[in-house]
């Protein structure tokens, strides 16, 4: 086998052929750590109880979390999801109302789009490896996977067919 060195893509490309091992790249993050960096372990489980019950009152939460958790503590993360635009909220008398900014799956595909933006540095250069990667890697996994992803492909390039012919 001839392994090409001259630069790191030619390393990654090769890596890539030879099934190497996976490793953790420093200052990569997996979505599930994008996360949880962007919310807490208290802010993930509150928010969760708001795409599922809808609107809200802090007593709402307070009673979901079996009255096990400060009353003020749940306020607080309240008020910092809607801080953080993920939570709307309306006075209703002397308290507020909460309810989900964000459905469960904008907030995901966030969080997707903040791992993929990280693994191509924000720009399309050195995108080749990065694409042959999830090829192999959804190949490895899955048949019907990876005809899903034939067909999301053709589909993007007839859209974007269709957008240049306009």
């Amino acid at each position: 086998m001839n392994l090409e060195v001259d630069t790191f893509e030619t390393l990654f490309k090769n890596a890539l052929r030879m099934k190497a091992p996976r490793f953790f790249l420093r200052g990569f993050r997996r979505p599930s750590e994008v996360a949880s960096l962007a919310l807490g372990k208290l802010e993930r489980q509150v928010l969760d109880q708001t795409w599922r019950r809808g609107e809200v009152s802090v007593r709402d939460i307070y009673v979901a979390f079996d009255e096990q958790m400060a009353y003020t503590t749940l306020m607080t993360t309240l008020d910092r999801l809607y801080k953080k635009k993920l939570l709307d909220r309306r006075k209703d008398g002397r308290a507020f109302l909460y309810a989900p900014a964000v459905s469960r799956e904008e907030f995901e595909h966030g969080i997707r789009a903040d791992v993929i933006d990280g693994l191509l540095g924000g720009g399309a250069e050195g995108i080749e490896p990065v694409l042959a990667y999830i090829v192999d890697t959804v190949s490895e996994r899955d048949r019907e996977s990876l005809d899903e992803l034939d067909r999301l492909v053709k589909e993007k390039k007839r859209e974007l067919r269709r957008k240049a012919e306009k």
